[in-house]
């Protein structure tokens, strides 16, 4: 595995060894000793999946302390746009967002830390999503930052206009009125 850092301190994107002849492919998609020595400390609780069809954007979701999550994201099959919000008070990139297309195809994973805000926007006619959770689901400390946040600006990459949000997703307020426990310790 070969990592490289994105544009906001704490998030790594992660290019697997694929080995390929003509019978496909070989990875190693999660091997704890190699993610440590990238960097990765986190130890992962449950891995979490999820299915959707194109124009589908899921988040941007967080769970507050003491069930914060950390995040290592990779899509099985299609493409999605994946997106992390840095939510760490006192960081410099607070507020700032990450984006990259991860693809069966590009076979890149993506870790989050726990602290940011994590959604993705589906850009395939489907696109299956794998992640492992540092913590486990909590609806209690169960957060959300509305996708469309102009104080973010993230720049989604919608085709024909067309987004598909939960119920739940389309209530999520912004960056300065979301409820929020990260502290940069970086």
């Amino acid at each position: 595995m070969k990592v490289s850092k994105a544009t906001l301190d704490g998030i790594l994107i992660i290019d697997p060894t694929v080995f390929s002849d003509e019978r496909g492919f070989f990875m190693e998609a999660y091997k704890k000793s190699t993610l440590q020595k990238l960097g990765v400390q986190d130890e992962f609780v449950q891995d979490n999946l999820s299915c959707s069809t194109h124009g589908v954007l899921r988040g941007l979701h967080y769970q507050l302390k003491p069930h914060a999550q950390g995040k290592l994201i990779r899509t099985v099959s299609g493409e999605v746009f994946d997106v992390g919000v840095d939510l760490r008070r006192g960081s410099p990139t607070y507020g700032k967002w990450f984006g990259i297309n991860l693809s069966a195809e590009n076979k890149k994973m993506l870790y989050l830390p726990a602290g940011f805000a994590h959604g993705f926007y589906t850009v395939s006619a489907v696109a299956e999503v794998m992640y492992k959770c540092t913590a486990e689901y909590c609806k209690d400390d169960e957060r959300g930052l509305i996708w469309n946040d102009p104080a973010v600006g993230i720049v989604w990459p919608i085709i024909n206009g067309s987004v598909l949000l939960s119920e739940k997703d389309q209530r999520f307020s912004t960056l300065a009125e979301i409820e929020n426990n990260f502290v940069y310790g970086g």
